[in-house]
């Protein structure tokens, strides 16, 4: 049952089945429908990791299928850089500093010496800092039992629920009716780099469909490939290896085979899922929607043009594929250039399915079903917000002794509001602006150029910041090695 809140509470592949619901007139035109839905999700799946979206080394043909016979989403979004963020985001349909996960395991990640704000980290010996870190802002691994999520939302208009794979928010499963994270066992257990756990979970897919093809349905698979350890079937990874061996030296870039066998073990579930449902009859019934929780990593995924990786508020860290399918709703070979992101999902889900939104909680996503349907929504921004540190490739510092050390993620908040995306730099207390239509790789800071805009959309970015009551770092680091920052300085 669904819990009630006492307090304020501060992509994948995706698959939505139509059922007919018991109408009080004979006039078969005038019953209203609910969706079945089935949600599968990619871990750390770059945005261009997939035929459709240009890869030139990995084959995805059950995921281009999918494009092809419906929508390609160009500016989708995860609600997070990584993994459990987006997670906690698309369950409630709440924003980050609602919910207060930010990353595994709740911490910072990186040399401490080089922080400049006081933040909660790992590897700090210090335990005097250390407590004073974390009395900063209130950081989670585990999402509040109290929160309404999706499968609770949808059993209000008679669902039954399944999670199959990930789920990384806590032991409380939220409302499924049926929680496996291998598609064998319990909710519990981690299955990392596990060659059969693909395939295991769309088994448990295929029958929890068959089985449940007469009433309506929520079926969450969140797929633990492509995620690091990447390890797959050999006789696949023999195929990409011989594949590889066909390619001049000179055009192999980062091309790895046993990530294009991981990748192609996420296509082929998603092959058989499609499958199970146009051989049920379902097809004019069932929207079919691919994403990834975050973006993909630079030595494995196809990023260019976009700027920084997995656990970056630059583009390649958030922005990821999204197709859909819906036979008779979505036109085949149709785009949508429209930002969607990860908390759309609850409401997008409530007004397919006809059950009410939660009143125990803030939902910050927007209903995008008429986006299906070609018609627009209105304009609005989404935002992304990291009050944290991650070493990784992104925004390069300059050291003491002339050397350099780079954050992917690092204390900020960002937004995008039609084709322009702000990024506020806590250290710095500055902002950068870029023109994502013309400038997709963030190359090119406008701010100084376009001051009012800027301005603009920053007093923006500072009310959703007080709305959501976001965390936002300002103690000095006492462990900080680095020279303060010069006056004007801007990051870029």
């Amino acid at each position: 049952m669904i819990r009630e809140t006492a307090q304020r509470l501060g992509l994948t592949v995706l698959l939505v089945t139509v059922a007919t619901l018991p109408a009080a007139a004979d006039d078969a035109s005038t019953r209203p429908t609910r969706p079945n839905i089935v949600f599968i999700m990619a871990d750390d799946l770059g945005w261009k990791d997939v035929g459709y979206a240009g890869a030139e080394f990995f084959e995805t043909p059950n995921i281009d299928r999918l494009a092809s016979e419906g929508m390609i989403f160009t500016a989708a979004y995860s609600g997070g850089p990584n993994c459990s963020p987006t997670r906690a985001c698309l369950m409630t349909g709440t924003y980050t500093p609602r919910h207060h996960i930010y990353t595994p395991g709740g911490k910072a990640k990186g040399n401490t010496k080089y922080m400049r704000l006081l933040v909660p980290a790992q590897g700090r010996k210090d335990k005097l800092v250390n407590r004073g870190a974390a009395r900063q802002f209130p950081i989670t691994n585990d999402l509040d039992p109290r929160f309404v999520c999706i499968p609770e939302v949808l059993k209000t208009a008679g669902y039954v629920s399944a999670r199959l794979g990930k789920w990384h928010l806590g032991p409380d499963t939220q409302g499924f009716d049926l929680s496996s994270a291998d598609g064998i066992g319990g909710p519990k257990g981690s299955f990392y780099g596990n060659i059969h756990v693909a395939e295991q979970l769309t088994d448990r897919a295929v029958r929890f469909i068959e089985e449940n093809r007469e009433r309506p349905f929520f079926l969450y698979v969140a797929h633990w490939d492509v995620h690091a350890p990447h390890r797959a079937r050999a006789d696949v990874v023999a195929k990409y290896r011989a594949r590889l061996e066909r390619i001049p030296p000179g055009r192999r870039r980062n091309f790895n085979p046993v990530y294009a066998a991981m990748i192609e073990a996420v296509d082929r579930s998603v092959g058989r899922i499609v499958d199970t449902i146009d051989k049920l009859g379902l097809a004019d019934r069932t929207l079919v929607v691919f994403t990834s929780d975050n973006g993909g990593l630079p030595n494995v995924s196809q990023l260019e043009p976009l700027r920084g990786q997995k656990g970056s508020l630059f583009e390649a860290g958030i922005r990821v594929p999204m197709c859909m399918r819906w036979n008779g709703t979505i036109e085949p070979g149709s785009r949508c250039d429209t930002p969607v992101t990860s908390v759309d999902f609850l409401p997008t889900f409530a007004a397919l399915a006809g059950a009410e939104l939660p009143k125990s909680q803030p939902v910050d996503g927007v209903d995008i079903g008429p986006l299906l349907r070609g018609r627009p929504i209105a304009e609005r921004a989404i935002f992304w917000h990291y009050p944290l540190y991650l070493q990784g490739i992104g925004l390069t510092i300059r050291l003491p002794n002339g050397g350099t050390y780079s954050w992917r993620g690092f204390p900020s908040t960002a937004m995008r509001r039609g084709k322009w995306k702000l990024i506020e730099f806590h250290e710095s207390d500055t902002v950068a602006l870029y023109d994502l239509q013309h400038d997709p790789g963030e190359r090119h800071n406008l701010a100084g150029k376009q001051p009012e805009l800027a301005a603009r959309l920053r007093a923006e970015l500072d009310a959703w910041q007080a709305a959501t009551a976001a965390p936002i770092p300002r103690t000095p680091n006492p462990e900080c090695t680095l020279p303060p920052l010069p006056q004007g300085f801007t990051f870029e």
